[in-house]
């Protein structure tokens, strides 16, 4: 592998480049690698393994308790499409109650929260995961260890309250 590499690099050098563009190109080549790695791992469908600090959250978040006990226990499936830096976001709650956020990472777009509530927001990359600030909320989604890893974070007069809900791939 090294031998090819090194023959490819004096080719492209050969071609009138200068070693620092060839080392600006690999870079280049490494980064779309990584960043597609990355973002393309968040497509397919997902199921609730856990979550810590729901009730706390929902409650906190304004959440009717008939609402929260019925999604306590309930596997939430989460399907995530994406095409480059469009995404659709669809999740699905008891009562056959769907909520689909289709949204361009970086630029604003409709949004709705599980309460129902309609926003305008804009999702961002902060370093692998995905990120966007809910009226009542900031919200973060991640892969970590094969699994989606969202984390939502409120803020109540005694401090940050936090809910992390991990999802298995299925």
């Amino acid at each position: 592998m090294k031998k090819r590499q090194s023959l490819i690099a004096v080719g492209y050098i050969s071609a009138g480049n200068s070693i620092h563009q060839y080392l600006i190109f690999q870079l280049t080549l490494l980064l779309r690698k990584t960043i597609n790695t990355q973002t393309m791992a968040f497509n397919g469908k997902w199921e609730t393994e856990s979550q810590d600090g729901y009730d706390e959250f929902c409650k906190l978040i304004g959440i009717p308790d008939d609402v929260i006990s019925k999604g306590r226990d309930f596997k939430l499936v989460t399907e995530v499409i994406q095409n480059g830096d469009e995404y659709t976001w669809i999740q699905y709650y008891p009562n056959n109650h769907v909520v689909t956020n289709k949204f361009i990472v970086g630029k604003e777009s409709d949004m709705e929260t599980v309460g129902g509530k309609k926003f305008k927001g804009v999702v961002s990359m902060e370093g692998s995961k995905l990120a966007i600030s809910f009226p009542k909320y900031h919200h973060t989604s991640e892969i970590s260890g094969g699994k989606l890893v969202e984390t939502s974070t409120a803020t109540s007069a005694k401090g940050p309250v936090v809910f992390v809900r991990t999802s298995k791939k299925i």
